[in-house]
C-alpha cells in the first residue's frame, strides 16, 4: 500500500496567530472556517453535556434517545434542520446500581461492573459460592465437561482466564531486565495456552460459555476482559440473558480465581439493579442538513456514531467523533450557510452492534448513495487526524490532496493519504457506504492509548478528551466539507481491483454489504 505524504505536511506547523500568512489560495471562507473552529470552538462545552450529563448511550436505551433529542434541539437552536429517523427497534435496558462483595474467606468490596443487558438479581441480592472452570486434567473432552456442568447450579462461575499478573507488559518491559521480562511473557503465554486448551476440549468460547452456565443453573457469570492497562477492562455485553453478569477487575478476578483453585472456598454477594423493558423500543439516527444551493441532490456527508457501550461515558468511542461532526456543522452554518451541494450529517446509533443504524440509512436513502460526493467518518478516539483511508477508490487521493492543498498547513501537517488503499472492513460506519461503491473515507486519528485505555472501557470518560485535537479535527472536517461541496468535479467511484493476499495467494476478499437487522429479535434469528 503506497503512502502519499502531502507537500503541505512538509511545512513547519503554523501558529494560530500567523494563519493570515498561510491561506494558500487566499480564500476568505477558508479563513473564516479556521477562525471560527480554532478560536471560537464550542467543542468542550458541547462534549461536557453529552458525556457528563447524558452519559453513555447504549443502543436502545433511554440515554441513547436522550442524546438523539439533545442533538435535534442543539441543531435547531443553530437554525440547522434536524430530525430523528427511526429505523427499527432494540432492547431497552436501563442500568441501576450494582455491586459485588467477597464475604468469605475474608471481606472485601470487589471492583466489578454489571455488563450491558445483564439480568438483575432478586431484591436483596444473591450470596453464593464462587467456582472456577475445571482444569484440563479434570476432564478429557466435551463429554467430561458436560458431566461437570451440573455442579455449577446455584454458584457464581468464573468464565474467563485469570491473568498471572495485572501489571501491563509495557511496565514490565520498562522495569524488568531481559531475563525477567522473558519469564513474565512466557508465563502469560503458558497460562493463555492452557486456558485455550480447556476451551477447545470443552467446545466452548467466550460467547457460548455464559449461556451454557445459565442453562446449567449458575447463580451468575463472572468474567474479566482486561484491556492490558492499569485498572482498565473492556465492558461490553452480557452473554447470558437470565442471570446477572459482571466484569470483575483484573486484580479482583485473579484473587477470586486463586481462592477457588486453591480450595479456599470463596463466597460472594452480588446486587444488580437493572430494568429491561417488556418490549423493544424505537432506535433512531439523527440527521441534520444544510441544503445545497446549486446541486441539492448531490451530497457531502459527515459521519460518526452516537451510541456507545455504557460503563464509562462513551467519550472517545465515539463522543469525540460525535462532537467533531456537530462542531463542524456549527462552523459551516456560521460561515458557509449556502453550500453548493447539500451537506448532511449522520449521527448513527447501533454502530457498536454491527453498524445497523448507518446500514439502515443506506437502505432507506438510495438517493443519498447515488448523489454522494464524499463521506467523512471519524471513529477512533481523541487524537489528531493523521491519515485518510481512501478504501480502494483509485481516483480519490488526488481529489483529497487537491482539497487539502487549499487548507492551512497546521491542519494537514501530519496527515497521510492511504492510496489507493483497499476495500476492507474497518468495523465502522463508513463501511456500509463503501461496500456499495459510494465514496466514504475514514479519518483515522493518532492512537493516544485508545486500544488499551479508552476503547470500550470503563475509563472512557470526559477527562480523556484532548480538546486541542478535537477542535482541530472539527475545523479540518468543516474544510473538507467546504472543499468537497465547492469542487466542480465529482469524485470518481472507480474501485481498485483487489490485490493478491500474500497469506493465501488469492485476491483479497472484498467486504459484502449485509442487510441491517431492524430489531434485536431479527438479529437473534440470523
Amino acid at each position: 500500500m503506497k503512502r502519499l505524504l502531502l507537500a503541505a505536511t512538509l511545512l513547519l506547523p503554523v501558529p494560530a496567530g500567523a494563519f493570515a500568512q498561510d491561506n494558500p489560495t487566499g480564500d476568505p471562507i477558508v479563513q473564516r472556517i479556521y477562525d471560527e473552529g480554532m478560536r471560537r470552538s464550542q467543542a468542550a462545552k458541547l462534549a461536557q453535556v453529552l458525556m457528563d450529563s447524558i452519559g453513555p448511550r447504549l443502543t436502545g436505551s433511554p440515554a441513547n434517545r436522550a442524546a438523539n433529542d439533545w442533538l435535534v434541539r442543539t441543531y435547531s437552536a443553530w437554525g440547522v434542520p434536524a430530525k430523528n429517523e427511526q429505523y427499527g427497534t432494540w432492547r431497552d435496558w436501563t442500568r441501576g446500581s450494582s455491586g459485588l462483595r467477597l464475604v468469605s474467606p475474608r471481606a472485601r468490596d470487589l471492583e466489578a461492573t454489571m455488563l450491558a443487558w445483564s439480568a438483575p438479581t432478586p431484591a436483596g441480592g444473591i450470596t453464593a459460592d464462587v467456582v472456577a472452570l475445571p482444569r484440563l486434567s479434570e476432564f478429557a473432552d466435551s463429554a467430561g465437561f458436560a458431566r461437570w456442568l451440573p455442579s455449577v447450579k446455584g454458584k457464581f462461575v468464573l468464565a474467563s482466564m485469570p491473568q498471572p499478573t495485572c501489571r501491563p507488559d509495557s511496565d514490565l518491559r520498562y522495569w524488568a531486565d531481559s531475563a525477567t521480562y522473558r519469564h513474565a511473557a512466557a508465563l502469560r503465554d503458558s497460562v493463555t495456552a492452557e486456558w485455550n486448551a480447556r476451551a477447545t476440549a470443552a467446545h466452548v468460547n467466550g460467547r457460548t460459555l455464559p449461556a451454557l452456565l445459565e442453562r446449567a443453573g449458575a447463580a451468575g457469570v463472572l468474567s474479566n476482559a482486561w484491556s492490558r492497562g492499569w485498572g482498565v477492562d473492556k465492558i461490553q455485553a452480557a452473554r447470558a440473558n437470565g442471570v446477572p453478569s459482571f466484569d470483575v477487575a483484573c486484580e479482583d478476578y485473579s484473587l477470586l480465581a486463586r481462592l477457588a483453585e486453591n480450595g479456599q472456598h470463596p463466597r460472594a454477594h452480588a446486587t444488580a439493579d437493572a430494568r429491561l423493558a417488556p418490549r423493544e423500543s424505537p432506535v433512531f439516527n439523527t440527521i441534520a442538513r444544510i441544503e445545497g444551493s446549486e446541486k441539492p441532490n448531490e451530497y457531502v456527508m459527515l459521519s460518526a456514531h452516537l451510541d456507545s457501550w455504557d460503563s464509562g461515558s462513551g467519550a472517545t468511542d465515539n463522543g469525540t467523533g460525535t462532537i467533531t461532526m456537530l462542531e463542524a456543522m456549527r462552523i459551516l452554518k456560521q460561515v458557509y450557510p449556502h453550500p453548493k451541494r447539500t451537506i448532511l450529517v449522520g449521527h448513527w446509533s447501533g454502530e457498536e452492534i454491527g453498524e445497523i443504524g448507518s446500514g439502515a440509512f443506506t437502505a432507506d436513502h438510495p438517493d443519498v448513495l447515488a448523489g454522494l460526493q464524499a463521506l467523512f467518518n471519524q471513529d477512533n478516539g481523541t487524537g489528531e487526524v493523521d491519515s485518510v483511508q481512501t478504501n480502494g477508490f483509485v481516483d480519490a487521493a488526488p481529489a483529497l490532496a487537491r482539497w487539502m492543498s487549499r487548507m492551512p498547513a497546521d491542519l494537514t501537517r501530519n496527515i497521510v493519504l492511504m492510496m489507493p488503499g483497499v476495500a476492507h472492513n474497518e468495523s465502522t460506519d463508513s463501511d456500509v457506504f463503501d461496500c456499495q461503491n459510494a465514496p466514504a473515507f475514514f479519518l483515522t486519528s493518532s492512537d493516544w492509548s485508545y486500544g488499551d485505555y479508552t476503547w470500550h472501557t470503563n475509563r472512557d470518560t470526559y477527562d480523556k478528551i484532548d480538546f486541542d485535537n478535537v477542535k482541530r479535527n472539527a475545523t479540518l472536517v468543516a474544510m473538507f466539507a467546504y472543499q468537497a461541496s465547492e469542487d466542480p468535479q465529482k469524485v470518481s467511484r472507480t474501485r481498485r481491483v483487489p490485490p493478491t493476499d500474500p497469506s493465501t495467494g488469492q485476491p483479497m476478499r472484498v467486504p459484502v454489504c449485509r442487510q441491517a437487522p431492524r430489531s434485536w429479535a431479527a438479529s437473534q434469528a440470523r
